[in-house]
């Protein structure tokens, strides 16, 4: 069976007695998040320190909340949440790799904090100075970049999709469309501390959201936990398979050893993401780091534990026929779920749609914005801040927005281009460089007092040349029928 990470057959989970009034609340929630998003934007500095990190002035508990928040990304909150439902162990594996990867940045957040600087291209001239490191770097941070914004503007025009009933590719590729230009423009006009806010504004209302749906499951099952579970693996579709690894057919398809390298790259990979680092390096000092990613851990194992359980739910009270029949890998199973637990035709069912859309809406708005701006970033202080002839803070602003623009506009085209195709590899891709070329560089540049510039340009250097192409036969590849390694 091809099991495609953002499938194009989409149901209409929601029915027509609510859409209306999902619909309006959801624009609602739109326009008043545009209003605070132009209440951030009219006191900004276009100071380049202001703009990137904040001045270093974020407080603990505060960037602690919107490190949690760069984990709660769309893919991470519909896909992962329809793995659970559908794989069971295989999709909770997945959901476990996102809480230790926080962990992992936890033991690299001082280092770098205290380093004083905040780009790969900053981090790597550490050990190797040049501008052949920090154009490495850019690279290495386009690649990492682009895929991940391509799945995540293509993740939020199916969700959106889904919400209005119309599953038609055309109508997808429409929202995605206009969901990216919103997105976009948010990002192109705000700076990390606008993000930022609305990063824990995130945090607070997906895990408030979860734990509601969570608990109006859990209570149609006398609030006993092994009932549920006994319910998702009954109602799923490999009852005797769901709670023991293997179901998920990509993972079937692999031998132990696979499966256990692909856990390492999502863990490491996910753990030294360039906006990851651009947010560590807004603390205040190394201990504040330190602090934020302590809080930030805590939020994400919250988050992983109400995302698994809303998983187990969606199969409990869905039912795994249902849910692929929506999705092949399950991504509208939160709206499912959050259509399910409460009765038809009432305002409280309504409302929990509707905040369960706001929830993902705010995650493609969050993500988007950060991912293209520590992008951004890279370019503006790594490419052009140290190119030849005269340079302005003002000027490196503006090449900042202009960076933002073009990301966004490559990205969306992208993104469209390919809404045929399946897209898991991209993920696999971008968080492969970042295990493989950003991580390492990494460890050694802070661990290794001997790592110098031929060291470096192994590890970094060579992700940007070496993608590996004998996946390409694999039905979840961009071009599954296509074998690279033949003639």
């Amino acid at each position: 069976m091809t099991v495609h990470i953002l499938s194009a057959a989409v149901l209409d989970p929601i029915g027509s007695d609510a859409r209306g009034p999902v619909i309006v609340a959801f624009l609602v929630f739109i326009g008043l998040s545009l209003l605070w998003l132009f209440t951030l934007a009219s006191s900004q500095e276009h100071e380049p320190e202001r703009l990137y990190i904040a001045d270093r002035s974020l407080s603990p508990v505060f960037n602690g909340f919107a490190m949690a928040g760069e984990q709660i990304t769309v893919v991470t909150l519909l896909v992962t949440s329809g793995f659970i439902a559908l794989y069971g162990y295989d999709g909770f594996s997945i959901a476990i790799d996102l809480m230790l990867a926080l962990g992992v940045l936890l033991l690299l957040a001082q280092k770098i904090r205290d380093s004083g600087f905040y780009t790969l291209g900053d981090l790597f001239s550490l050990r190797a100075a040049g501008r052949t490191s920090r154009t490495a770097a850019a690279l290495v941070t386009l690649a990492i970049t682009i895929p991940l914004l391509m799945v995540q503007l293509r993740a939020t025009g199916i969700s959106v999709a889904l919400l209005i009933g119309r599953s038609t590719h055309g109508t997808q590729v429409v929202c995605t469309v206009l969901m990216g230009l919103l997105v976009g423009f948010f990002a192109v006009v705000a700076d990390l501390r606008g993000t930022s806010f609305m990063q824990v504004v995130k945090v607070v209302v997906t895990l408030i959201t979860l734990s509601l749906i969570t608990l109006l499951a859990l209570s149609r099952f006398g609030w006993n936990p092994g009932y549920l579970l006994s319910a998702a693996a009954e109602k799923s579709t490999s009852p005797n398979g769901y709670l023991r690894p293997g179901l998920w057919p990509r993972t079937a398809n692999l031998g132990s050893l696979n499966v256990i390298g692909e856990h390492i790259v999502v863990i490491l990979g996910t753990a030294v993401l360039p906006n990851l680092i651009l947010r560590v390096s807004a603390s205040r000092t190394g201990r504040s780091a330190r602090r934020s990613m302590s809080i930030a851990s805590g939020l994400g194992a919250a988050f992983v534990v109400l995302l698994s359980a809303a998983g187990f739910a969606a199969a409990a009270v869905v039912g795994g026929d249902v849910i692929r029949a929506v999705d092949d890998v399950g991504q509208g199973s939160p709206i499912l779920l959050a259509s399910e637990v409460l009765p038809h035709g009432s305002v409280a069912r309504v409302a929990l749609i509707t905040a369960m859309a706001a929830v993902a809406f705010l995650a493609a708005l969050t993500t988007v914005s950060s991912v293209a701006f520590a992008a951004a970033v890279t370019f503006a202080r790594d490419v052009f801040a140290q190119g030849k002839g005269p340079r302005t803070r003002t000027g490196e602003a503006r090449v900042l927005r202009l960076a933002l623009v073009v990301l966004v506009a490559v990205s969306l085209s992208l993104s469209t281009a390919i809404s045929r195709y399946p897209v898991e590899s991209l993920v696999i891709f971008a968080l492969c460089v970042a295990a493989s070329g950003v991580f390492p560089a990494l460890i050694y540049t802070f661990f290794w007092p001997k790592f110098n510039r031929r060291g470096f340009s192994g590890p970094s250097m060579g992700d940007c040349c070496c993608p590996s192409c004998s996946r390409s036969p694999h039905p979840s590849s961009p071009v599954p029928r296509t074998h690279y390694g033949r003639n």
